[in-house]
């Protein structure tokens, strides 16, 4: 049998931030001219304060390491030409979906006619990971299987616990927006490539999608590449976190071929379990439990993660050399996910411009210097979270985009 190449792709929806304000600017049209922006290949999102980026399917994680600095910092630079900057976390903190200007397009016109506010409120961010797997049938085998740690990685990249100015009380919001889309979460178990092949021709026939890339799973086949991709992450806003959860994507997939190769295989859970997992990972992050379905107990988040990694996935980081980025979720349990440093910057300063600076810090670390804006304390006053558990029904605390009473 031959295995997969285990090749590695990383698309990232970035935030394009006027650093003045520390709001969400409008600014794809401008950004797209720079000579920066054209190297990096940019692509536009849904709503003109997005741009995302995408590198080559790279041979190894350092290669993919060496893509994902130089199109960060060349994405940064094009935003410093046109005075703005860029963030990386999967919601901003403060921003108003409603005020956003939606991109011009054929194609996010379309998902706007379908989907209506749905699309409008989607402004999130996401990181979506690709691993070559070019034989179909273990595509699917290790989609089964590898849906059972989506939960462990989500807790590592949660990055969106604001939402309009409110403090959510979760750690993963971007996962309850998107949720509200059709053909999204925890895939169910399939039955071999057929099962998968016949939903995608019964959706199309039916016009109910174009095409496979209309399926927004957590885990999915890509549609037109011969890769299985993961897109249950919020955007990570470091580039070293984002290269761990690179790799630990590649090892899992390596370790599932590994079980395979020697006619075994990873047990695998239905999704209502699955999915009662990922609800911890959104509302706790690294802070809460995940359940081991095996033995029918909850233990905490790091604990499974930590087990995840030294006892499933140890014996194939060195065939893959990636030990060091695999590792690095352990400096990640230490130091806190982006959702996590968040909400202690914001508790230190009260002010979400606060929160704003140290996302963008925090995505040009490793990169290049970051585009900051003035210092906070020139503002006449704070821009202050709501906290979810404090809001009546019918409230609005945002109706204005960025001011906050």
């Amino acid at each position: 049998m031959k295995g997969p190449t285990l090749t590695v792709g990383i698309e990232e929806e970035y935030q394009i931030i006027d650093p003045v304000t520390r709001d969400l600017s409008p600014g794809f049209d401008s950004l797209v001219q720079s000579a920066f922006a054209t190297e990096a290949d940019v692509k536009a999102e849904l709503h003109q304060c997005q741009v995302e980026i995408g590198t080559k399917p790279c041979e190894s994680i350092a290669e993919l390491r060496q893509e994902l600095v130089k199109l960060r910092g060349l994405v940064i630079r094009a935003a410093g030409e046109q005075g703005l900057t860029i963030a990386s976390a999967g919601t901003h903190p403060f921003s108003n979906w409603m005020n956003m200007e939606m991109t011009p397009k054929e194609r996010y016109l379309g998902v706007k006619a379908e989907l209506q506010d749905l699309a409008h409120r989607l402004l999130i961010f996401g990181t979506h990971v690709h691993v070559g797997i070019e034989d179909q049938e273990f595509r699917i085998d290790c989609l089964n299987a590898a849906r059972y740690i989506l939960p462990h990685i989500l807790c590592l990249s949660t990055s969106s616990p604001f939402w309009f100015g409110r403090n959510t009380g979760l750690h993963s919001y971007r996962s309850i927006i998107f949720k509200n889309f059709p053909r999204t979460g925890v895939p169910r178990i399939l039955n071999g490539w057929s099962d998968y092949a016949d939903l995608v021709d019964t959706l199309t026939k039916t016009r109910s999608i174009p095409n496979g890339s209309k399926i927004w799973w957590d885990v999915r086949p890509h549609h037109l590449y011969p890769t299985l991709e993961f897109r249950v992450c919020d955007v990570n806003t470091r580039v070293d976190e984002a290269v761990c959860i690179a790799a630990m994507l590649q090892a899992v997939v390596a370790k599932m071929w590994k079980l395979r190769r020697d006619n075994m295989t990873f047990r695998v859970y239905a999704s209502d379990l699955i999915e009662e997992n990922k609800w911890r990972a959104v509302r706790y992050g690294l802070g809460g439990k995940l359940i081991d379905f095996g033995k029918k107990t909850e233990l905490e988040a790091p604990v499974l993660i930590r087990e995840l990694i030294e006892w499933f996935l140890d014996d194939v980081l060195d065939e893959l050399g990636t030990r060091k980025e695999v590792e690095y979720a352990f400096r990640i349990m230490e130091e806190g996910s982006s959702a996590q440093r968040q909400l202690a910057t914001y508790a230190r300063t009260g002010d979400l411009r606060a929160v704003v600076d140290q996302l963008i810090r925090e995505t040009a670390e490793g990169v290049c210097e970051p585009t900051l804006g003035p210092p906070l304390d020139t503002f006449e006053r704070p821009v202050k979270a709501v906290s979810a558990a404090r809001l009546t029904p019918g409230s609005n605390p945002s109706a204005r985009g960025q001011a906050i009473p």
